[in-house]
């Protein structure tokens, strides 16, 4: 019975990933992911550096999916407008912002002295 369970969770977090990819800006960050890794492919990136661009994408897409989490949450319990739940709504999506900036940061360093 345990390992049912165990494995139960397993499907529910692939049901979530499945989710967040019904989002538009999940749907980007995907997308500019797969930019990311064909550039390093192309770039022939070092061992460290393939550590350090699948970590960074996987904290953007992370944080992008604790964020549609929040919101819908917030949804859910405030539906009508309320400034704490804004607030809420954009403090998260400003955590994705953060992080979606230090990666474009973090792949000018990776990749602007492969290319230049």
């Amino acid at each position: 019975m345990c390992m049912r369970n165990f494995f139960r969770s397993f499907r529910f977090a692939f049901e979530g990933i499945y989710l967040a990819t019904k989002e538009r800006n999940m749907r980007i960050h995907l997308t500019c992911a797969l930019i990311a890794i064909i550039a390093g492919l192309l770039s022939k990136l070092s061992v460290t550096e393939w550590l350090v661009l699948i970590i960074t994408i996987a904290l953007v897409i992370g944080m992008e999916m604790v964020n549609t989490a929040i919101e819908n949450v917030v949804d859910l319990v405030s539906p009508e407008y309320h400034p704490l739940a804004k607030a809420a709504k954009d403090v998260a999506a400003g955590a994705v912002l953060v992080f979606a900036i230090a990666s474009i940061c973090i792949g000018m360093i990776i990749f602007l002295p492969k290319w230049f």
